[in-house]
């Protein structure tokens, strides 16, 4: 969580010698990437005062003293060194060529030294690497792109990782996911400076919207961390991607990896960025995509072949992470992209669940299917292998759940241990929102 930026104290914030809040600095390094080194240069550039936006003057400064070459081989020339950092109250690092490099000892030191004398430090994307590296995400909330902040959980533990957020604001540091969301950071701190107003006009401008809700929860897939190879773990994630059909819990994971249920969550985190519940459901709701975009079944046999003990379960967490009913999904993704062959009629039950549509997105979820959809799963239970139903090889043992330390069962949600339980780490309300000033609370320990 991030603390209040009105807990800081006054002096710490205060810019001091030739700093000027109006001016942002951008570090730049060989091999960024041009589209995230252009958002900023965008943003906070060109002159918008025809259209309501208070103007900003930029420096673009090298962060090295070699050819900046970016994408498609195009050579870059700033026009100030590290040097000029030294003027700026915000400095924006948008991306860093590679996480496996540790970026130049001079440009750590200038960021070092800008954040002690008052200026606010931003890290677009791969950028909070930079950050880290220089010691300016110890003990702090931060977040990056998804598909690396397994790395930078592992690479730096004294980091509060967060992968499910567009940006995290923690006052003096500011840290942002992939492309899209740096526009969002940049957006936000306009917000941040100059109100509302401005920052819808600068929206208008770029064509995107003022504020986004959401988080990156949504583009999670089954990727696993680039040094996951060499980790001991690595045998049980596997597992667990590979029998997603399967009805198990954290439990399962721990007692495969031989570990208590504390320290595998503990090493489970360091590894990958996250929660292994919330991991967990996570990737039995894309697996749950991926059976609604290729395949016939009916909703409650998607359930069962992703691991979710009920549909009801299913619909829960679907409609979090994707804003949608899986039916709805399904109806939505085939007007997309139609089918080149016949589709199967839909079930009763799916039909009825396309109403849902209309609805709002934080209806309560019914807590029992109607009789008809009983009574046709019923139908469809007796009909069906055994492993067709519950996503388990022939003759498999049922999943133990009698450990004591397990996620306890969540009424109203259908499903069980470790299965249907949110992340006690945030409310649904604001599981996947971008975290602002005012939600900050520093993590304990």
């Amino acid at each position: 969580m991030s603390q209040d930026s009105t807990t800081v104290p006054e002096a710490a914030r205060k810019l001091s010698g030739r700093r000027r809040r109006e001016i942002v600095a951008v570090l730049l390094f060989s091999g960024g990437p041009i589209f995230e080194s252009s958002i900023p240069l965008s943003v906070f550039g060109i002159d918008r005062q025809d259209a309501g936006v208070p103007r900003y003057r930029l420096l673009v400064c090298a962060g090295e003293d070699v050819p900046l070459r970016t994408t498609g081989g195009l050579e870059l020339t700033a026009p100030y060194g590290l040097e000029a950092l030294s003027r700026a109250g915000t400095v924006v690092v948008p991306a860093w060529r590679s996480i496996t490099q540790p970026p130049p000892a001079a440009a750590l030191d200038a960021l070092r030294r800008a954040h002690e004398e008052g200026a606010r430090i931003v890290g677009l994307c791969t950028g909070a690497f930079v950050l880290a590296a220089a010691g300016l995400l110890d003990g702090r909330p931060a977040t990056t792109h998804w598909m690396y902040a397994p790395t930078l959980a592992k690479r730096y533990p004294s980091v509060h990782v967060d992968p499910r957020e567009l940006f995290v604001d923690d006052g003096d540091v500011l840290t942002s996911a992939g492309t899209a969301a740096g526009i969002d950071l940049c957006l936000h701190i306009v917000r941040t400076d100059h109100g509302a107003d401005a920052a819808g006009a600068l929206a208008r401008r770029l064509v995107v919207p003022p504020r986004r809700t959401g988080g990156q929860e949504r583009y999670l897939d089954r990727s696993l961390p680039e040094e996951i190879g060499a980790d001991p773990l690595a045998e049980v994630v596997a597992w667990a991607l590979e029998h997603l059909h399967e009805q198990f819990d954290v439990e399962t994971l721990a007692a495969r990896a031989y570990m208590s249920r504390r320290t595998f969550d503990r090493r489970f985190r360091s590894l990958t960025g996250s929660a292994p519940l919330q991991w967990l459901i996570t990737q039995r709701v894309l697996q749950a995509q991926r059976l609604l975009e290729t395949s016939d079944y009916s909703v409650d046999e998607v359930a069962g072949r992703c691991g979710f003990r009920s549909p009801v379960a299913l619909r829960g967490h679907f409609r979090r992470q994707l804003g949608s009913s899986p039916a709805a999904y399904r109806a939505a993704y085939r007007a997309r992209r139609p089918q080149s062959g016949p589709v199967d009629r839909p079930e009763r039950g799916e039909r009825a669940e396309r109403a849902e549509r209309s609805e709002r997105f934080d209806r309560p979820e019914p807590v029992e299917p109607r009789s008809g959809e009983t009574l046709m799963s019923m139908r469809r239970t007796a009909m069906a292998p055994a492993h067709a139903v519950t996503g388990a090889p022939l003759g498999a043992p049922s999943p133990h759940s009698g450990h004591s330390g397990h996620i306890a069962h969540v009424p109203g949600h259908g499903g069980g241990p470790g299965i249907n339980a949110p992340d006690p780490g945030k409310p649904d309300s604001d599981l996947y929102a971008p975290r602002l000033p005012g939600q900050r609370e520093r993590p304990v320990g």
